[in-house]
């Protein structure tokens, strides 16, 4: 099938022309925010004095073989430098409030093999550093750094990121590797002018290719082919970076959440579940759509979506600065119990059910996540939700399955909010520039199901096993967008289509 992926986005995009006056009054157009999140993440430390030492992630080659791995930057080292090459670090003197990149030189016959890194002087523009040095000068500088009479503390992440003085020197530096990682996430889990505007962009090209897939869906034939939509919607629009394997799953292989093998024929599926995001300079964007495959929903799937629509748009409605993030969570859960129990997929006393929790059975994960320089991203000190009893935090999305005792537990604690105060301080409150996921699915996995609801004394008997088999061939329906949550209410940052303008979109594709 011949493709054409001549997109063009309409609005060129200038990071080096962000107005954020709000956050930095010394520049009113400014470069990679870098002091800025230094200077956050020393706010989280309460410390005045001390360095921050973070190594750039290294070159790698394959196991056996003369070809790199694929370079992913560490993503703090990248919080506060904003360079995303190899073999870099970045210092921040703290009582000098001095932030130091640190470059390889490059030599120039390995420019003849692979090109030039960014000089200093391109590092200088890029990013608002007060000095870029290169790598071979770093020993030199914390050996002078350690021997210095005072020798404050050096904040490091971990304790195998600890540099190196080199062989033979007598002093050492005083390591801290327990404060910074916990004031880093505190820091990076609400997003500067800068970061929402590259999360932005992410949601802008991945809008754009999940569009162009709906364009085109009536003409595919294989998921292979999705992926590789979306992936050249992406490159054409100047990012070659995923935030996560492409999810593309038709049929039943739409009720695995993390479905990735992206191979099946499209022929005879109801539906599709398009689950991608692209990232711009390392900020991540986490976009999912359901898609009929025939351009009109069958009757179940047209059921099921509907529920799922309501989910998502009530919930997105509820967010805002001070919103319990476990709230939002439980109104998804009863709206898709309501529904459910309509379709008479799930039986009995709604109250019953609803204590029991089985409607996790179908709605298996967490509605949201943070979203920034991970898909999955930090959630700070404290989660987006977590349940009384349990150690699981629903901060990670799909990544933690909320079992029917969890459920349970978050509704008890909900309906005596008063004796569980502690617990409610254990969870963290929505605020200002927060970017959080709203993403409620229903599944229908057969191996989940009877594998721990079939035999479950408490959970088969409201649950209608003839009922449920005509939907196994539904798979599941996600749809997820990505919530700036502001002063006053919400943003969504996510274009995409959906509702009866995804099926206008889907169906011009005939003509």
């Amino acid at each position: 099938m011949e493709m054409d992926y001549d997109l063009v986005l309409e609005d060129e995009f200038d990071a080096l022309c962000l107005d954020v006056r709000g956050e930095d009054a010394s520049s009113s157009k400014i470069k990679y925010p870098a002091k800025l999140h230094a200077r956050k993440v020393v706010k989280e430390l309460g410390v005045h004095d001390g360095l921050i030492y973070l190594p750039g992630q290294p070159e790698i080659q394959l196991e056996d073989s003369d070809q790199p791995q694929l370079f992913r930057q560490r993503r703090y080292f990248f919080y506060i430098s904003g360079a995303n090459f190899e073999d870099c670090a970045v210092t921040y003197e703290i009582a000098h409030d001095k932030l130091t990149l640190w470059i390889p030189y490059i030599e120039p016959r390995q420019v003849l093999w692979f090109g030039s890194k960014p000089s200093a002087g391109e590092c200088k523009r890029r990013y608002d550093v007060d000095e870029v040095r290169y790598t071979t000068q770093l020993g030199k500088f914390l050996r002078s750094y350690a021997a210095s009479p005072s020798c404050p503390v050096t904040y490091i992440l971990h304790p195998n990121q600890a540099p190196d003085l080199g062989h033979g020197t007598q002093a050492q530096l005083r390591l801290d590797h327990t404060r910074l990682l916990p004031a880093m996430d505190r820091a990076r889990v609400i997003k500067t002018q800068y970061e929402i505007a590259m999360i932005r962009r992410a949601n802008d090209i991945s809008s754009a290719a999940h569009r162009t897939i709906a364009e085109r869906l009536l003409r595919l034939k294989n998921e292979r082919e999705i992926e590789a939509i979306f992936q050249a919607v992406c490159i054409a629009s100047g990012t070659r970076s995923q935030a996560y394997p492409v999810i593309a799953g038709s049929g039943a292989n739409g009720s695995t959440l993390h479905y990735n093998e992206n191979n099946a024929s499209l022929r005879g599926k109801q539906c599709v579940v398009i689950d991608a995001g692209c990232e711009w300079d390392c900020y991540a964007s986490d976009v999912t759509r359901t898609l009929p495959l025939s351009g009109s929903w069958p009757p179940r799937a047209a059921a099921v979506h509907a529920i799922v629509q309501r989910m998502q748009d009530e919930c997105i409605a509820m967010v805002r600065p001070g919103q319990m993030w476990y709230e939002v969570h439980l109104h998804a859960a009863s709206v898709g119990l309501d529904g459910l129990l309509k379709l008479g997929i799930l039986k009995g006393e709604r109250g019953e059910v609803a204590r029991a929790g089985t409607v996790s059975a179908f709605f298996p994960h967490g509605l949201g996540h943070h979203v920034g320089l991970e898909v999955h991203d930090v959630s700070g000190t404290l989660p987006l939700a977590v349940t009384k009893g349990h150690d699981a935090q629903l901060e990670f999305g799909k990544r933690t399955t909320v079992t029917p005792s969890m459920l349970a537990d978050m509704m008890r604690m909900k309906r005596f909010g008063d004796m569980v105060g502690v617990e409610e301080r254990r969870r963290q409150r929505l605020q200002p520039n927060m970017i959080v996921t709203v993403e409620p699915g229903i599944y229908f996995c057969r191996e989940y199901l009877e594998g721990y609801f079939r035999s479950d004394p408490v959970h088969r008997q409201f649950i209608d096993w003839d009922v449920l088999e005509d939907y196994y061939a539904v798979g599941g329906v996600r749809i997820e967008d990505d919530i700036l949550v502001t002063e006053d209410g919400y943003e969504n940052l996510t274009t995409a289509p959906k509702g009866d303008e995804l099926l206008d979109v889907i169906n011009k594709g005939r003509k």
